[in-house]
């Protein structure tokens, strides 16, 4: 992927060496994690204890969640307040580099969402992302490395966390390199960020609460969609000529190598898609080509899908 050091988001807080947080031995299951060897941290769980997220209320039908991606990316729909981003010059296979690289990207992906927003008459609230290791505390609790990039959706939170060792498991221990490949990751908790903007989170959450047999269902449908929203970023990545050969195979790698039927394979496991949380391989690079064969939100519409 071409990028440009000079131009990257300082919306980026290098938490690396921090004092480990306390907090309980295995620590919290966090919704939004793109996933992790050995360890798939299920979405349901946190629907139905304690929520990231916050906010109580019930579901409001099967078609809320259509309708709420409807109406804020066509114009409709109430806006989201925010403020605009602040940049600063960048840096750049040492950490430095990761920093300086995921600053760029989150930079250029929140930009293609603030277009977007700004098309439907809205207005984007930029996400931060905190780049730490082992473990991290967050308004959803104590996040740790083994559990993958996630994202936090409490109100006093609202960030992606990303313990770099992933993209280094990404890579060797699954199988996917290549900057694209890490790039596809923070994409992906990025598009967490967008449906927390559009109610899709707390909707996802109320649903889950009121009919807990079609959380998983809910979970897969909402990170399927997460990957679609990958491939819109992807599609203007495209467009703006920041593509190399090879860039699309290896987010399309990546996004197999974190079906939840490869971990579950790799963990020695039994292949069980009622267990599924994320989708399978072919349901994750599926939806991510999606998005990037139309460049439009509206094919991301997951919830509406009768085949995922």
């Amino acid at each position: 992927m071409k990028w440009d050091r000079s131009h990257r988001s300082g919306n980026v807080d290098d938490r690396r060496g921090e004092a480990r947080p306390r907090g309980r031995a295995g620590g919290i299951p966090l919704g939004g994690k793109i996933g992790g060897p050995g360890a798939l941290v299920i979405l349901v769980i946190v629907l139905l204890t304690r929520s990231c997220g916050g906010g109580e209320g019930g579901g409001s039908g099967a078609g809320a969640l259509d309708d709420i991606l409807n109406q804020v990316l066509t114009g409709g729909g109430q806006a989201v307040s925010g403020s605009p981003p602040p940049d600063s010059p960048g840096v750049g296979a040492d950490v430095d580099e990761f920093e300086a690289f995921m600053g760029f990207v989150l930079d250029n992906v929140e930009g293609v969402w603030q277009q977007h927003f700004d098309e439907a008459g809205q207005t984007y609230t930029r996400t931060r992302l905190q780049v730490y290791t082992e473990a991290v505390e967050t308004g959803c609790g104590l996040g740790q490395a083994q559990a993958g990039p996630f994202y936090c959706p409490a109100p006093n939170d609202n960030q992606v966390y990303i313990d770099p060792t992933f993209m280094q498991q990404l890579s060797v221990e699954l199988g996917a390199p290549g900057d694209f490949a890490q790039a596809y990751v923070l994409a992906h908790e990025v598009g967490h960020h967008v449906q927390n903007l559009l109610g899709v989170d707390d909707e996802v959450r109320a649903q889950s609460a009121s009919d807990a047999s079609r959380a998983n269902d809910l979970s897969v449908r909402q990170e399927l969609q997460a990957d679609c929203f990958a491939g819109i970023w992807a599609y203007a990545a495209y467009e703006q000529a920041l593509l190399e050969p090879g860039d699309i195979d290896e987010a399309l790698q990546a996004a197999s190598a974190v079906g939840d039927d490869t971990l579950q394979g790799q963990a020695g496991l039994d292949i069980n898609p009622e267990s599924f949380t994320h989708g399978s391989a072919e349901q994750r690079k599926r939806w991510f080509d999606t998005g990037f064969q139309s460049g439009d939100p509206q094919s991301c519409d997951t919830f509406a899908a009768t085949d995922l």
